[in-house]
């Protein structure tokens, strides 16, 4: 498992961009046969991707969290966007197929993911936060995500966002989580832009319209910004200080989830466009 550290607005003024790049991106989330996790001291958050392909995988984090489990004060958010697979949560399998989701509970004890085909194997979108609390299991599939239509072509933002660990339909100590798709023609995932400073984000960029799309994803204070350049299946952390928004060469798809002491959605910062340099 990486670390990634919390860093102060004044700290990244004087980043170069690999050092950027180095603080903030998640390079590699999904390898073949690979669990690969990411800590970040921005509100504690998990992030990460595990691959199953011939044999089944689990993640174990004991000795690194602390704890007798994993799961043993956090709760868990999954989205598969692989071939079809399955979980076995304690015992009971639940199969999931591309872009349908799940919420584990603080206190489960064996997670284990399996993919059905090694040669089309499932790809998990694993997010974890702390927890104090234990809220029920609950299998989200992707035909019953509540949808929402966004933005228009004229400004490059049509979108739908897919919400799955939502406050206003389940129970959560702190995780929300959701994907977002752009229309083709569309670029921008959010604009105008905002902040939300009671909860940081972290972001999946996947599904890239053509092998040489790049979304170019923007940090920093509002009136300090810079850029990652992110290829597709990279995640970028985001503070919660930070502007969060992003523009791709074609268009893609994102995996956000937030987590921090406020789970309103809405509860957010636009920033205005003449504040932005």
């Amino acid at each position: 498992m990486n670390i990634n550290y919390a860093h102060s607005p004044e700290d990244i003024k004087n980043y170069s961009t690999s050092d950027l790049r180095d603080q903030f991106l998640v390079k590699k989330v999904f390898g073949a046969g690979e669990i690969n996790l990411t800590y970040t001291y921005n509100d504690r958050m998990i992030v990460g991707g595990v691959m199953p392909t011939d044999k089944s995988l689990e993640i174990v984090l004991d000795k690194d969290l602390g704890v007798d489990y994993f799961l043993q004060r956090r709760e868990l958010g999954i989205i598969n966007l692989g071939g079809d697979g399955a979980i076995e949560i304690d015992g009971t399998k639940e199969d999931m197929t591309k872009h349908d989701g799940y919420y584990i509970g603080k206190g489960t004890k064996h997670v284990v993911f399996s993919s059905s085909n090694a040669n089309d194997p499932a790809k998990f979108y694993v997010v974890s936060t702390p927890a104090h609390k234990t809220y029920p299991n609950k299998k989200l599939l992707f035909k019953n995500a509540l949808a929402k239509k966004m933005g228009d072509q004229e400004h490059m933002n049509k979108r739908t966002i897919y919400k799955y660990v939502d406050a206003s339909q389940m129970d959560t100590c702190q995780l929300q989580m959701g994907y977002t798709v752009l229309e083709p023609g569309s670029g921008w995932n959010t604009m105008p832009a905002h902040t939300h400073a009671r909860r940081m984000e972290t972001y999946l960029y996947c599904e890239f319209a053509t092998p040489d799309t790049r979304v170019f994803h923007i940090v920093g204070k509002p009136n300090e910004t810079k850029h990652i350049v992110m290829r597709n299946e990279q995640a970028v952390i985001n503070p919660s200080w930070s502007i969060h928004c992003g523009v791709g060469t074609t268009s893609y798809s994102f995996i956000w989830a937030m987590c921090g002491e406020n789970q309103t959605y809405d509860d957010m910062d636009i920033i205005p466009m003449e504040d932005l340099n």
